[in-house]
């Protein structure tokens, strides 16, 4: 009887003991069948992060809004949507200097037009009777109207400068031609007075003797000859720092 009783207990727990195996080989089983489905969902969603990230960083670093600002040297800020410096680029080799003794990058573009025009090279030619120009161009009309006036509060103390709004258009014709957006359609003014002249007449040339160049050609005079340059040399595509 007592040995019954044994094996029929010693049945119980083996029957209990095979249900545990059971058990747990079925949790692996399962646990094996979902582990790719986790991995890849982790994959998924590391994907999606990446993606936004990127898309993000080109959000903020792209351009959407151009200022061009023109004395001899000559450089062109690339604004974005918050209004702040994304890109530098020199269009000649005075130019080229001023960009890299200023960090304008990330700058709110008013702080950064207010370095410029304090700046040595800007202060002295404005001071020797020089014309400085800024130009604003882009897409965003909203962004451009609040860009211009910006800069007219900026520059308010300061003869010898002009605001102005530019045509976006224009902007890969005047980088084809080797010149500053506003230089560019500074030129385009005089080559309607005078169609023999070219950018290349103009391309090293300052601002104000573009502009006294127009004034004696609307005045009717003949001009035998393009001014001489007192910058430095252009160059055509100068490098962009961003």
């Amino acid at each position: 009887m007592d040995e019954q009783i044994r094996e029929a207990f010693g049945q119980l727990y083996a029957g209990e003991a095979m249900k545990e195996n059971t058990r747990a080989a079925l949790d692996r089983a399962r646990s094996r069948r979902h582990r790719p489905v986790g991995y890849l969902a982790a994959v998924a969603v590391c994907l999606v992060l990446l993606l936004a990230g990127l898309g993000g960083y080109r959000y903020y670093f792209t351009p959407t809004t151009y200022l061009s600002i023109d004395i001899n040297p000559s450089l062109e800020l690339g604004i974005n949507r918050f209004d702040k410096v994304v890109t530098v680029r020199a269009w000649n080799e005075d130019g080229q200097e001023l960009a890299d003794s200023l960090d304008l990058r990330l700058m709110d573009y008013q702080e950064a037009l207010e370095q410029l025009v304090a700046s040595e090279s800007i202060a002295d030619r404005l001071a020797a009777g020089e014309l400085l120009s800024i130009t604003v161009a882009g897409e965003d009309e909203a962004q451009c109207s609040r860009l211009l006036a910006g800069a007219e509060d900026c520059t308010a103390g300061q003869e010898n400068v002009q605001c102005h709004h530019g045509d976006a258009e224009a902007l890969e014709e005047a980088h084809h031609a080797g010149l500053s957006l506003g230089k560019y359609q500074a030129f385009l003014e005089l080559q309607a007075l005078d169609p023999t002249v070219t950018a290349e007449d103009v391309a090293g040339l300052t601002m104000r003797q573009i502009r006294d160049w127009i004034g004696s050609l609307e005045q009717g005079n003949v001009v035998e000859s393009a001014p001489t340059g007192n910058g430095h040399g252009h160059h055509h595509g100068w490098s962009e720092h961003e």
